[in-house]
Order: C-alpha cells, then structure tokens, then sequence
C-alpha cells in the first residue's frame, strides 16, 4: 500500500494503518531503532511507540509524501530518549560524543521561537547536504542520523576508517562555514 493511502487510513483514524505502516516500514524503523539503543527488544518497543505517536500526530500532520521520513524521526527521538532513561553508558557515551562534534558547527537555540529556528536550521541543514556529493553525503547521514559507527560506515562504503574520519570532519567544517554564512552564530 502507498503511502499517501496508509496516511488517509491514519486519518480516517482507521486502526489498519498501523498495521499497514508496520509492514511497510517496521523492518527499518526497527534497525534504526536497534543501531541507537542496541538491544532489539528496545528496539521493538520503540517501534510500536512510534505508531502511537504517529497516532496522536496525524492530524494535524499529513505526511504523504515523506511517511518514512515523518516515522523514522519519531523512532529516532523515542530511541534517544529510552537510551537516555535507561542510562545505557555505552550508547550514553556515543550520543555524547556525535553530541559533542556537531556542537562544533551547529548553533545552539537562542530564542523562544524555536519551532521557526529549527525549521529554518533544517533548511539550512537540506541546503549543505545537497551541496556534498552523494558517498560524503551519505557518510554524514549514516553517522550522525543512524549513529552508525566510524567502522561500520568504513564497512559499508568500502573505505579506510581514516578515511571516513576526514570525511566527517571536513564535512562538519564546511557545515560551520555554510550556517555562518546563511547568518547563524555557531
């Protein structure tokens, strides 16, 4: 089933478009989630709470044409938050440190008006992206939305891991460079 059919249920308030978006979309949705909390009967967890999230959230969101995206960003911050509650030091110790990277190149929020900021950082954000070519891109990604980590990424792109680490670090300086000049304060 497309997706903009799976949204349509959701708005129906049709209980199959859980069940439909589970088919679709739960393999991934739960490889997301096992690569942040590392366990995979979290990782389960985090993946129904997510059909409940995306329960109370459509409406007002209608996301036809991005339901993975919309799924997957609520699965990431489910995932982040259960690490976060359940202290898992070692994953604690990773969110920490890509935390503290991209603290680097990534302005902190200054005004109560958050919701427009981070619209505008993430168009920002869209922006650098579609500037790097795609294996830099992709590097990026894997690293800092999947937490992937320096090996595996080194694994996948059949790549050095000194290789992957210049990537990731040049990458987030010319990310600095751009939000500079698109007038952000880093």
């Amino acid at each position: 089933m497309d997706d903009i059919k799976i949204v349509e249920l959701f708005l129906a308030r049709d209980e199959a478009s859980i069940k439909m978006a589970a088919e679709k979309y739960g393999h991934r949705l739960r490889l997301l989630s096992y690569g942040i909390v590392g366990d995979m009967q979290t990782a389960e967890e985090c993946e129904n709470d997510t059909y409940l999230e995306a329960w109370k959230s459509i409406p007002p969101n209608e996301p036809r044409d991005y339901l993975y995206a919309f799924l997957a960003r609520i699965t990431r911050h489910i995932s982040l938050n259960c690490c976060r509650d359940r202290a898992r030091l070692k994953r604690s110790a990773l969110i920490c440190e890509l935390s503290s990277e991209m603290e680097e190149c990534i302005p902190a929020s200054s005004s109560g008006d958050g919701f427009i900021d981070d619209f505008l950082l993430g168009e920002a954000l869209n922006g650098f992206l579609g500037k790097l070519d795609e294996e830099k891109r992709s590097i990026f990604i894997r690293r800092y939305w999947f937490f992937d980590s320096i090996d595996d990424i080194s694994k996948r792109f059949g790549i050095s891991e000194s290789k992957v680490k210049a990537v990731l670090f040049r990458s987030r300086i010319k990310l600095k460079k751009h939000l500079e000049k698109e007038g952000y304060i880093i």
